[in-house]
């Protein structure tokens, strides 16, 4: 059975001053209860990320159902708590109190602006808070410790990106940085910057911000050519870097995209169309095309409920992993005996070693510890053909 509770944003809008039932309250907490297990989610199914927020959102939730219905976690399930919060930070700071009174053990976000808005509150409620973003400001864990990262960060996998093009281009190249208008999209540029220097490398670095709404990049383009840059690098989701590469086609332009996390997806090769070949994705979390073993589970589930494949995108992977992390940290609390608080699930996560994704998340391994909360480092590059990723590299570490 699956336990999950949603709202829209705008029935969530109506009802904040209504408390959502408790799923156990302090009982769910104790080693020895048979209660479900409060998780929140703070989803975004409509807002600026929602085209990739919403497969990464059914992706933990499918998870969440497959657990529950093969035993849950030592026999009791996971209630997860999900809420569309229209990647407005107020709702994430409203949605967290609210899960924070029903007394989750853990919480898994989403975007980077929410995320670190939050990281103080986290780390004074003692909450283990993973999330959709992979922000490196998240993984200073003095500063977040209860933050934890499953994944490359955004600033590892542009380093890779500017790495792999370094070595592409004879070692001279004119780079342009295309970014959402946001603390997510700005969250690698600096980094990138620092990284060409540190390294001596011969490109030349300029960045861009992605005004949201706009549907026609012409005049960014223009610029990109003004500055004489060969390869255009893209912090954003999967919508609005497909627009680039249906505009950049269309006025002829030769530059290669470099996609990063959240738009070196299925849905950028499909919303581009043809637009999309010979593009390249740096994606830390490996497609389901590449037929890992951890995508084994995934594919089981998809066929029990009528799933084609095809439709699995790699941010329904990504979510379904991010809930087995957090799930197989409350696994490893119980067995040793210890309430479900903050402290007890966060120090399992750093004490438990490798947390096996059967090859899914960069060298196939998640593991923490007391002085890193970056799970992995490495990450995939992919090249888009005929429509779908092809591996250029596997487990390229910057």
């Amino acid at each position: 059975m699956k336990h999950s509770r949603f709202l829209s944003a705008a029935a969530f809008a109506a009802v904040t001053a209504m408390t959502l039932s408790a799923c156990g309250g302090g009982g769910a907490a104790s080693a020895d209860s048979d209660e479900p297990i409060p998780i929140g989610v703070i989803a975004d199914l409509s807002g600026a990320t929602g085209d990739v927020g919403t497969p990464y959102n059914e992706g933990m939730l499918a998870y969440v159902e497959q657990l529950n219905a093969d035993g849950g976690i030592n026999g009791r399930e996971i209630d997860a708590m999900s809420n569309d919060y229209a990647y407005e930070v107020p709702q994430a700071e409203e949605l967290y109190r609210r899960y924070l009174s029903d007394e989750a053990v853990a919480i898994q976000g989403w975007g980077t602006g929410d995320t670190e808005a939050l990281r103080t509150r986290v780390a004074n409620d003692e909450l283990p808070f993973m999330s959709g973003s992979f922000s490196e400001e998240l993984t200073d864990v003095e500063e977040s410790p209860y933050n934890f990262l499953v994944a490359a960060t955004y600033s590892d996998q542009m380093r890779a990106a500017l790495n792999w093009i370094a070595e592409e281009s004879g070692g001279e190249a004119g780079v342009a940085a295309l970014h959402h208008d946001s603390p997510f999209g700005t969250s690698p540029v600096g980094d990138g910057e620092a990284w060409i220097d540190e390294q001596g490398l011969d490109i030349d670095f300029t960045s861009h911000a992605m005004p949201a709404g706009t549907t026609n990049f012409a005049g960014i383009l223009s610029q990109v050519d003004s500055a004489g840059a060969e390869y255009i690098i893209i912090q954003n989701v999967a919508s609005p870097a497909a627009q680039l590469a249906r505009d950049l086609k269309a006025q002829g332009g030769d530059q290669t995209i470099v996609c990063l996390n959240w738009c070196g997806n299925e849905l950028f090769a499909t919303g581009a169309g043809d637009a999309a070949e010979g593009h390249v994705m740096v994606q830390p979390i490996a497609p389901i095309t590449t037929e890992r073993p951890g995508h084994e589970a995934i594919l089981a589930y998809a066929d029990e409920n009528g799933m084609d494949p095809a439709d699995i995108q790699v941010s329904f992977v990504q979510g379904w992993y991010a809930m087995h992390i957090m799930a197989e940290g409350i696994r490893h609390t119980l067995d040793a005996g210890e309430d479900l608080t903050g402290p007890a699930i966060r120090e399992s996560l750093e004490t438990m070693g490798p947390i096996d994704t059967g090859g899914v998340i960069g060298e196939g391994t998640v593991e923490f510890s007391a002085d890193s909360h970056r799970g992995s480092t490495t990450t995939g590059l992919y090249e888009v053909k005929d429509g779908e990723l092809a591996v250029i590299e596997e487990a390229v570490s910057p």
